[in-house]
């Protein structure tokens, strides 16, 4: 028994929540796409409409012949299932790693209910990676500055071969990190007041439901 194994257990016992949902969010990751493989067997998926936040899902709802619509349906969502980079003792949860930051809170931020799924190892006590910062490109000059007076150390998300990592939405990442964040949800409010900064990658919603896989092949559940 493997990781992939109870990833792929709690994959089937996910989808059960979608169980009278009209509108379902999509987010971004490995995880997410076990999920979406899943939703791929529902009967009665055609009555159940997906938002995607990410082209990689996109492509993997479109392959499991899931009915795909757009922003105009976010309001709407029931149900999100996502990933998560780390998820503190208190909940609050480091994204964005695969550079969806953006568009994940604004799902997370609609939906009537929250689903994460992610393994054991990205349960910590208080958070010890950076947090990813999508920013304007005409920004980052101001906004790196702005993130050293706040005791960051930031870092340009690239490429392997050097170019700058752009996101869906156009804008590049400034990995920081800081000594410790205390207060994760004041220390999101302060770097989205900086201008240029679109979305931070500190998430302080809780959600209704996490499953944590384990490397045994089990995996656990909490529910709010």
């Amino acid at each position: 028994m493997s990781l992939q194994d109870a990833v792929q257990k709690l994959a089937k016992d996910a989808v059960k929540l979608t169980k009278g949902a009209k509108v379902v969010g999509l987010g971004s990751g490995s995880t997410v796409a076990h999920i979406v493989r899943e939703m791929a067997k529902l009967p009665g998926k055609e009555s159940i409409e997906f938002v995607p936040t990410s082209l990689q899902i996109k492509l993997e709802a479109e392959r499991s012949a899931l009915r795909l619509v757009g922003e105009e349906r976010i309001q709407d969502i029931d149900i999100v299932f996502d990933g998560a980079d780390q998820i503190d003792s208190r909940f609050n949860m480091i994204k964005g790693g695969g550079g969806a930051l953006l568009r994940e809170k604004i799902l997370i931020s609609a939906a009537k209910k929250v689903a994460i799924v992610a393994d054991a190892s990205k349960f910590v006590q208080s958070f010890n990676r950076s947090v990813p910062i999508e920013i304007h490109p005409m920004a980052r000059s101001i906004v790196w500055k702005k993130l050293f007076e706040m005791g960051g150390k930031p870092t340009l998300r690239t490429l392997d071969k050097g170019y700058p990592f752009i996101t869906e939405n156009g804008n590049i990442i400034l990995d920081t990190t800081f000594a410790s964040i205390p207060d994760p949800k004041k220390k999101e409010n302060e770097l989205k007041n900086i201008a240029g900064v679109l979305e931070v990658g500190i998430f302080t919603r809780r959600a209704d439901v996490y499953y944590k896989a384990r490397d045994d092949g089990t995996f656990e559940t909490i529910a709010f």
